[in-house]
């Protein structure tokens, strides 16, 4: 597939200046990513442009196996544009991973988290998220993240599809596990939702209306922000000793294990824009 028109200006924005729903933006930031052994989830966030703040760049964030797994020097990214008459079209955007010198994209050297920065056609994604609303330990304490806050995730379990145009599936469920912080101890919280493959690598985001914190109801408020990903399903091992051998039995607990957004947020500050226009997909710089 050639990708003809690569050049975008869009709205950089916070979402309530915008007044966008959160669901509904992070629906076209996110991707199924496919390839040669290998099948997952991503979602593009923009990283600012340090030099020229309103304006930033395309960064594809996933689990770093989604990547690794694959044996090809090729993914594809499955998205939607949309058209004129407010309608979505299917789109599938090759991304080259690696080359000759090795892998393209950057690992996190403590958990399972990759990102890179990526090229995009025009109305793609119509609003830009900020590696700024990724959410670190200090949000977690003042907004009184807990266990049993509500959660959203999207993803492509098993490679499954919402519709024909090719959007994620959103699935709800709460914080399963404690305590949260300090991040760089925790790494990963539980999440009350089954995951199956093809969801790693998928967002988990939250967004709350007049919520509650430091003993105050916060009317008019709006809490939001990506609280991690997901990286893989929670299991309980059993091994039994048979009369013959020794064999193990899998039990899916219908849990998912999500690494905090505190170690995106390391990973994407990690990167250097001027590695943009080394990058083969070359980030497009998007301005509002």
């Amino acid at each position: 597939m050639r990708i003809l028109t690569l050049l975008v200006v869009m709205a950089f924005s916070n979402l309530c200046w915008a007044g966008a729903d959160l669901n509904t933006v992070m629906m076209q930031s996110t991707c199924k990513i496919t390839g040669q052994g290998t099948l997952g989830t991503g979602f593009i966030m923009g990283k600012p442009d340090p030099n020229n703040p309103p304006k930033a760049f395309y960064t594809l964030i996933t689990a770093n196996h989604a990547l690794s797994a694959c044996k090809s020097q090729m993914v594809m990214l499955l998205f939607r544009q949309k058209q004129d008459d407010e309608s979505w079209k299917r789109i599938e955007i090759p991304i080259q991973i690696r080359d000759k010198d090795g892998n393209l994209w950057k690992k996190h050297p403590v958990v399972d988290v990759a990102a890179m920065f990526v090229r995009l056609p025009k109305n793609v994604v119509t609003t830009l998220i900020s590696t700024n609303d990724l959410i670190d330990d200090d949000k977690l304490q003042e907004w009184e993240i807990h266990p049993g806050f509500e959660l959203s995730c999207l993803g492509y379990p098993f490679g499954a599809e919402a519709n024909q145009e090719g959007f994620p599936i959103l699935r709800s469920g709460r914080i399963a596990s404690y305590p949260l912080i300090p991040t760089a101890r925790t790494k990963t919280f539980l999440f009350d939702f089954s995951v199956y493959r093809g969801n790693s690598g998928g967002p988990v985001y939250f967004f709350e209306k007049n919520p509650t914190f430091g003993g105050s109801h916060r009317i008019g408020m709006a809490i939001y922000g990506i609280i991690g990903i997901v990286v893989r399903e929670r299991n309980i091992t059993e091994k039994i000793q048979a009369l013959y051998g020794k064999e193990e039995r899998v039990t899916p607990l219908q849990i998912g294990e999500v690494i905090h957004s505190s170690f995106i947020k390391e990973l994407v500050d990690s990167m250097d824009h001027s590695e943009v226009e080394k990058a083969p997909n070359k980030a497009v710089n998007s301005e509002g």
